[in-house]
């Protein structure tokens, strides 16, 4: 059965985040953030990150996971580091804070790092390293949140899907952007193949009792997995110290449930930011040529193009959205 779907401008996707977050609880500030970081990943096409996220972040505000009049409390314990406690609330409102500074600091001392704690999941972690990219800076980003991964010669969940995130100026279209998790799949799209009750390809995850499964209800209650292995995992732990260890956010494995209870998650987020031009002219021109290269002369698939893509013609047309979704989200705004 064909999804029923529904055309929105992004000025009116925006206005409706906006009135379902504040509905929620979510104070101005708050409500703006995660407004825009929302419907930029939907734009870009990082739907799983988008709006059908948003709804997270609704029922933790009502549920208090959220602390909606939250205020970041910022340190910079050296020239070069910004610490943040969101103080139980989102990420993107610490980092939309300090992202000015953060730009200054790396254009002054050629790299420089923001490093945040106590707060709910960091969405679409691409988003934080882009808007950095278009400031002419590199930028390297990590997350946590719940266990959710076996580790290395595991079989429970001891990380998060732990994404980092990469993105770096080009002198000519869009910047280059990776953003991937360490599992085989976002944790979003397992839930929604239970919901559905539809099967998981073999090698997402085990069940409880550590055994592959094709069941997403039943991997859901056993742990995903890294990808590639132990690599992959390695790369999950790698993370986790980026993310948890050097902030003072919780490990994975201290992190609450983010759909339910009432109690923050308390994840982390680090962004380290360098600035090329300070190490030698012509680094946006040197790294277009090769990227241009890689793609017309190798036929490489270059990350971010096809966001940029995406985003020009959401600009244009909108963005599609499942309207039960719709509703389900203006229903906050009516305080329903």
């Amino acid at each position: 059965m064909t999804e029923d779907m529904v055309t929105v401008s992004l000025s009116d996707a925006y206005d409706l985040a906006v009135a379902a977050l504040t509905g929620a609880g979510a104070s101005a500030a708050m409500a703006a953030s995660l407004a825009r970081a929302t419907v930029d990943a939907d734009a870009r096409g990082s739907s799983a990150v988008g709006f059908a996220h948003l709804v997270d972040y609704l029922e933790s505000l009502h549920a208090g996971r959220i602390n909606g009049s939250a205020e970041p409390k910022r340190t910079d314990p050296a020239p070069a580091l910004i610490r943040i406690d969101a103080d139980g609330g989102i990420a993107q409102l610490g980092f939309d804070r300090a992202l000015d500074d953060l730009v200054g600091k790396t254009k002054s001392f050629g790299i420089a790092l923001l490093a945040q704690f106590n707060s709910y999941t960091s969405g679409e972690l691409g988003d934080y390293v882009l808007r950095l990219a278009q400031h002419g800076l590199l930028a390297i980003a990590a997350a946590n949140g719940p266990a959710l991964v076996a580790g290395s010669g595991g079989s429970k969940p001891v990380y998060c899907t732990n994404p980092l995130a990469f993105a770096a100026p080009r002198s000519n279209g869009a910047p280059l952007l990776i953003d991937q998790s360490s599992s085989t799949t976002a944790f979003v799209n397992m839930r929604k193949a239970a919901e559905r009750g539809e099967p998981i390809p073999q090698g997402w995850a085990i069940d409880a009792t550590g055994q592959p499964t094709t069941d997403a209800a039943a991997a859901i209650r056993g742990a995903m997995l890294a990808f590639g292995g132990s690599r992959g995992a390695n790369i999950a732990l790698m993370v986790e110290v980026l993310a948890a260890g050097l902030g003072g956010a919780k490990w994975s494995l201290d992190v609450p449930d983010f759909a339910g209870g009432s109690a923050s998650p308390g994840s982390g987020l680090t962004v380290i930011a360098v600035a090329p031009s300070l190490l030698g002219e012509g680094f946006e021109d040197r790294l277009d040529a090769q990227l241009t290269r890689l793609s017309t002369g190798y036929g490489i698939h270059i990350p971010g193009a096809a966001k940029y893509a995406s985003l020009m013609q959401a600009r244009r047309d909108g963005i599609r959205l499942p309207s039960a979704l719709v509703r389900r989200i203006s229903a906050f705004a009516k305080h329903e």
